[in-house]
């Protein structure tokens, strides 16, 4: 007969377990508290708070969305007003990649220690400047001039990438809220870069001038700073009013920002964040590279002009917007992340393999609806998995900022090789999208290693847990935690992740290089 066993946990909750043979299952009740903390700020933040911050984050977030999807769009048009080749135009792009893996770790120890409402601030203020530089570079026609307008913009981006995300960390905890509020931001930022690549060769024709394209992307961005200006006095209004929240599974106090720089914690991330982190070296970088040539690609496979070519390509890139804020509703009420990583890197790698050899009109179209619904999957399961896989909330922003800079390692090592394939295959695509089927069937082994896993690891099974099931195992994560830390488990784990660490570290030294290559190599004057 099963035993009903109530103990104290660390954070102050109840814990019940249930004992059987073999078999214990926590359940978590949170105690009756004051809705008033110790300095007589409200413990309690309402809904209707924790909505009003993602719909304006939300709305920072579209305009460089926006912008995000205007270059793509607008390679074939850069390469025969600027005259570059696909090396060329291959190294304006890994030029923020660059800035991207140089910086990113910075800034996300820094929005930890600060808060991601400041550096959203004067990251976006940064942002503006960069593309006001791009849109000088386009009206006088300099590659050199846009590269160097791509680096400034890169150093705001940097800031806004991670701040975002920290915002949200702080206000939900995973399976409560966190995935959906996410999903909502990721959704909105798909129809901002649905509209930025379908509208850009439109504005391009219609003034007659590819520089409007840019121009119009400043105004946009101005309009994203007094946003941010808005929401930062917002959040400044919020400290003073509320205490924060916890995360209702493990009491764990979720906080927007530290009292000092966690290097410790950066240098002890546990092995399924890295796991992870593995996933989405090759499915986010096959993303992002395929959707950043997907318009030029419809103008050769469909044989059309770069207005239709940019509405064919935006549509199979973001018209999965509806399915992002499902996804985190999913994920939030059911869990399943790696289930969900299976579909979304076998899709991917359906998609690839129409797009290599199909290559009709046919297999391409096909390719980009697989591409659709796929590549929706990828960003909402990708950032909550790596936040329901650390064991620390206060150090997500330094974790985000790891997933960047691997992405954008990857996307300089693949769009070097890429440009070069393509410059010397008469401009195709025909041999370049094998790569892009590689990188996913890599995606496929990564996601059905951890699928398979998940049966025997208690740590990736929480990855599994609904909501449900994290409610009730809230002090199991906890004891994982502390395992994770303590004793020979502890000490072989610390090894473990600092091994990972530094392996990330030779990555972004590796990247460098095929960066420098590029440059040398791609005659960039």
């Amino acid at each position: 007969m099963a035993q009903r066993v109530s103990i104290e946990s660390p954070s102050g909750m109840e814990a019940q377990l249930d004992e059987k043979p073999g078999h214990a299952v926590a359940t978590v009740t949170t105690p009756s508290v004051s809705d008033e903390s110790e300095d007589g700020r409200s413990t309690h933040i309402p809904l209707k708070m924790k909505l009003l911050s993602v719909v304006m984050v939300s709305a920072i977030g579209f305009g460089a969305h926006w912008s995000s999807g205007v270059t793509g769009a607008m390679k074939s048009t850069v390469k025969k007003q600027l005259h570059i080749n696909n090396a060329q135009f291959s190294v304006l792009e890994a030029s923020e990649d660059f800035m991207v893996t140089a910086l990113m770790l910075v800034s996300g120890l820094v929005t930890d220690r600060l808060g991601g409402a400041s550096a959203m601030l004067w990251g976006n203020a940064i942002f503006s400047v960069g593309s006001i530089f791009i849109a000088a570079a386009t009206t006088v026609r300099s590659y050199k001039f846009m590269i160097f307008g791509t680096v400034v913009k890169a150093l705001g981006d940097i800031a806004t990438q991670v701040a975002q995300y920290k915002i949200f960390s702080s206000w939900f905890a995973p399976s409560n809220g966190f995935a959906s509020t996410l999903a909502l931001e990721l959704g909105i930022g798909k129809i901002g870069s649905f509209v930025g690549k379908a509208t850009a060769n439109v504005i391009a024709k219609k003034t007659g001038d590819f520089m409007w394209v840019y121009w119009t992307a400043v105004f946009m961005n101005l309009f994203t700073n007094v946003m941010t200006l808005i929401f930062w006095f917002f959040t400044r209004w919020c400290r003073k009013t509320y205490a924060g929240t916890t995360d209702p599974a493990t009491g764990e106090k979720l906080t927007e920002n530290n009292k000092k720089f966690e290097l410790g914690k950066m240098l002890r991330l546990p092995w399924t964040f890295w796991s992870i982190i593995a996933f989405t070296t090759f499915q986010t970088s096959a993303a992002i590279v395929y959707s950043q040539n997907a318009t030029e690609m419809a103008e050769q496979r469909f044989d059309i002009d770069a207005v239709t070519a940019g509405w064919y390509a935006a549509m199979s890139q973001y018209l999965g917007f509806f399915l992002v804020p499902l996804l985190g509703i999913f994920i939030d009420l059911l869990g399943n992340r790696i289930s969900v990583m299976v579909v979304c890197a076998a899709g991917m790698l359906l998609s690839m393999c129409l797009a290599a050899w199909g290559p009709t009109i046919g297999g391409t179209a096909a390719s980009f609806g697989v591409f659709a619904f796929a590549s929706s999957l990828g960003p909402t399961v990708i950032i909550d998995s790596i936040r329901t896989s650390m064991w620390y909330q206060e150090v997500f922003g330094t974790g985000y900022a790891i997933k960047i800079t691997i992405n954008n390692c990857m996307n300089i090592i693949i769009r070097i090789i890429t440009g070069v394939i393509q410059d010397r295959d008469k401009n195709s695509y025909d041999n370049v999208v094998i790569v892009y089927v590689v990188q996913t069937a890599g995606a496929v082994v990564v996601a059905g290693s951890l699928f398979a896993l998940s049966f025997w690891s208690t740590d990736l099974r929480i990855l599994q847990f609904t909501k449900k099931q994290r409610m009730a195992n809230g002090e199991l994560i906890n004891d994982r935690r502390e395992k994770f830390e303590t004793g020979k488990a502890g000490e072989r784990n610390r090894k473990l992740s600092l091994g990972l660490f530094i392996a990330m570290i030779f990555m972004i030294l590796g990247a460098w290089c095929a960066y420098f290559w590029g440059v040398a190599t791609g005659n960039n004057s």
